[in-house]
């Protein structure tokens, strides 16, 4: 049994690669996206075209979706498995989502909801895992083996301990900010009306208050502002009010939430932040350069007596990798609620969540001064995610799943 995997250099691939070898997939990689993103549509077409003929897979594989690889396949009439970890994904919108070749993995319920009737057969919701024995390979070499803590099973037991309080690994979101970028060109109404709307929506949690109060002639200025505003030109309805939520005022909510909560922490706790962001605009944050996903994350999380996790807001119920990456990384996580936690996990026994910056504050000063409590949290959370939500387990998810939906077909 063989796939075609097409690569593109996203962190998740080599995860999904491991994934596949141990279930006795073969996976022949379709590589030359990785260093070359200037190949120009047709050639790509027409290796991976000729990479399918030869090597006739079960199924071609994705991080994320594509719409000519989908176009592709459907042509082929070979399967077409991609799985999201971004959200949003703009593409899952294009009309290439009703191919019947699809199995698409969503794992944000709302993003899901919002196109599985356009193909009720080929969309599924799946959340993310991780890849807990490559994560504990990477430790042992950058910590050594773990001995016991003060409660026998805590993350401070690694070679060296505790570097840091409270750690953030992520970006700040102003580089990905349009809406910083643009609204120079705005009318100083339209400016004083969305800049508004983003703070009151900042005062509350999810991106419901945008959604609902941007219309017809908000959207126009946002148009109006950008030139290169995503055109619903190849999509199966119109995503206007999609792109001007998801691509604009969420990325600038998110930034301004993200300098908020840190510059809040930095006043009462010892706060660091891993990021290659612009940091100009944080107070009292110990600011470092970025890290490396694989090897480097892994051990700001092993070090760090709280994590925290700032969901992008356009994810809106479910869980980012972040969540997954701490906790297999026997990390404590501090993270903000999202509507999906309860479906996997027990708040307050795997990890912690908040409502509110005065929240976050309050549990951080509780669990800093309770170190037995938070060391058995990071013990509980470690071992559900290696023994329910690794990267492998999902992979076999999505397999059964595959093979259900081609038993039903007459």
């Amino acid at each position: 049994m063989n796939i075609v995997f097409h690569r593109y250099n996203s962190i998740c691939e080599p995860d999904f690669i491991e994934a596949f070898h141990k279930l006795g997939i073969e996976v022949i990689e379709d590589r030359g996206e990785m260093t070359d993103k200037n190949i120009p549509l047709e050639d790509r077409v027409e290796r991976l075209t000729r990479l399918v003929l030869e090597q006739q897979p079960v199924f071609v594989f994705t991080i994320n979706f594509f719409p000519y690889i989908s176009m592709i396949c459907e042509k082929l009439h070979v399967l077409y498995v991609a799985v999201s970890v971004d959200c949003p994904v703009t593409e899952i919108y294009s009309r290439e989502i009703k191919n019947t070749c699809n199995r698409i993995f969503l794992f944000d319920r709302v993003q899901y909801e919002s196109i599985v009737s356009e193909n009720p057969s080929g969309i599924f919701h799946l959340p993310l895992g991780a890849n807990a024995e490559r994560i504990d390979r990477t430790l042992e070499e950058r910590c050594g083996k773990m001995g016991s803590g003060s409660s026998g099973t805590g993350a401070g037991a690694a070679q060296g301990g505790y570097r840091y309080d409270v750690s953030f690994v992520g970006s700040l979101y102003k580089e990905k900010d349009p809406y910083l970028d643009y609204k120079g060109k705005l009318a100083p109404w339209d400016r004083g009306f969305f800049d508004g709307l983003v703070q009151a929506q900042l005062k509350v949690p999810g991106q419901s208050l945008i959604e609902e109060t941007v219309g017809e002639k908000q959207i126009s200025v946002l148009r109006q502002m950008d030139p290169g505003f995503y055109p619903s030109d190849y999509s199966v309805h119109d995503i206007s009010h999609f792109v001007a939520v998801n691509h604009y005022l969420s990325p600038h909510l998110t930034y301004l939430e993200r300098v908020r909560n840190l510059n809040l922490l930095a006043q009462y706790f010892s706060v660091d932040f891993f990021t290659r962001s612009d940091t100009s605009d944080l107070k009292g944050v110990h600011c470092h350069g970025g890290v490396s996903s694989l090897t480097e994350m892994p051990e700001v999380f092993r070090r760090s007596k709280i994590n925290l996790n700032m969901t992008l807001r356009s994810i809106q119920t479910g869980l980012p990798q972040r969540i997954w990456d701490v906790l297999a990384c026997r990390g404590f996580l501090l993270t903000n609620y999202q509507a999906e936690l309860p479906d996997c996990f027990v708040i307050g026994q795997h990890l912690e969540a908040y409502e509110t910056p005065a929240e976050m504050a309050e549990k951080i000063d509780y669990y800093l001064k309770h170190e037995e409590e938070r060391e058995e949290i990071t013990e509980a959370g470690y071992l559900y995610v290696k023994e329910h939500a690794t990267v492998e387990m999902r992979v076999a998810q999505m397999i059964r799943i595959i093979m259900e939906g081609m038993e039903a077909c007459p």
